[in-house]
């Protein structure tokens, strides 16, 4: 794949932390693996799923060099940068691109609302960074000042701002950004969206924490989609949509992790204060899994 040209299917990526601290190596190469040899097109550490916001500096670093030494170049890395001030947001960008990401999610954290302008100033300060391409990441559920389509338009005119990972529940939404930004911005679908609808709108494909799970039956979407053979990607997604249901009940976190550990791999819970997924969760999750055959044998 050309490192510029970010397509198909985007795992994010937990962070499975153990009880000192550490990330733990071993875990996260062996999910990277598993998931570039079920066809992925491109990895995201440090997205939501990845529980950035509860990552400290080292943390976050070390998450990006697993990523990157499992990965061996063989998919692009995308990770993911997000920070209440511009400076910090700067020095992740920069240091990740040291480090051998291909792209950059950027993302805003904020206690205060900050108005469109300072918005616009905080991406832009990201791409200005870097020369890697940039992927803009709105998701109006959870930030406290997020991307309007004002904000949005302003940005696309930024040469490496490249794509936008959309996680609002408002496909709509989606259709006005495209037609305002014409095809300057890539869109990529979250598991909010129903990917499908989201490639018959032209998206490049998703980034989103349930791929993990699903990787296999996630690629087929997308080859399905990229084929136009709709009645068939409808088949599949109206099927898979039962998983992203589970992913809006409980905490996205929680929930992949719990199915990951399901699955054996050992990644851990979320990090406190964030619940695990309790014994009725957990119970869910499984039936789900197993209704899609990916549980082991002994699962």
């Amino acid at each position: 794949m050309n490192a510029t040209d970010f397509h198909g299917v985007f795992p994010y990526l937990v962070s499975p932390v153990g009880e000192d601290g550490r990330i733990k190596d071993a875990v996260l190469a062996a999910l990277v693996e598993h998931l570039i040899a079920a066809g992925v097109h491109g990895l995201t550490p440090l997205g939501s799923t990845g529980e950035f916001a509860y990552l400290d500096r080292a943390q976050k670093r070390r998450v990006v060099e697993v990523t990157l030494e499992a990965a061996a170049g063989r998919v692009p890395v995308v990770a993911g940068v997000a920070a209440t001030t511009t400076a910090e947001a700067v020095r992740q960008a920069a240091e990740f691109e040291r480090l051998g990401c291909a792209g950059i999610l950027a993302i805003l954290e904020a206690y205060f609302p900050v108005p469109e302008n300072g918005v616009v100033a905080y991406f832009a300060a990201i791409a200005n960074a870097v020369a890697c391409p940039l992927v803009l990441y709105t998701n109006p559920q959870f930030q406290r000042s997020d991307l309007s389509l004002g904000a949005i338009e302003r940005l696309a005119q930024t040469k490496n701002i490249r794509y936008l990972k959309d996680a609002s529940t408002d496909t709509g939404r989606l259709l006005s950004i495209i037609n305002l930004v014409g095809d300057r911005l890539g869109i990529f679908s979250a598991s909010a969206h129903i990917p499908a609808c989201v490639m018959l709108l032209a998206g490049k494909g998703w980034m989103a924490g349930p791929a993990c799970l699903i990787p296999h039956q996630s690629v087929r979407l997308y080859e399905l989609c990229r084929a136009g053979r709709w009645d068939e990607a409808m088949a599949l997604q109206r099927e898979l949509w039962r998983l992203n249901q589970l992913f809006a009940k409980y905490a996205l976190a929680a929930c992949i992790k719990g199915g990951l550990e399901l699955q054996g791999f050992p990644v851990g819970d979320p990090l406190p204060p964030q619940p695990a997924l309790d014994a009725a969760g957990r119970a869910e999750v499984r039936r789900a899994l197993a209704a899609q055959g990916v549980l082991p044998r002994s699962g």
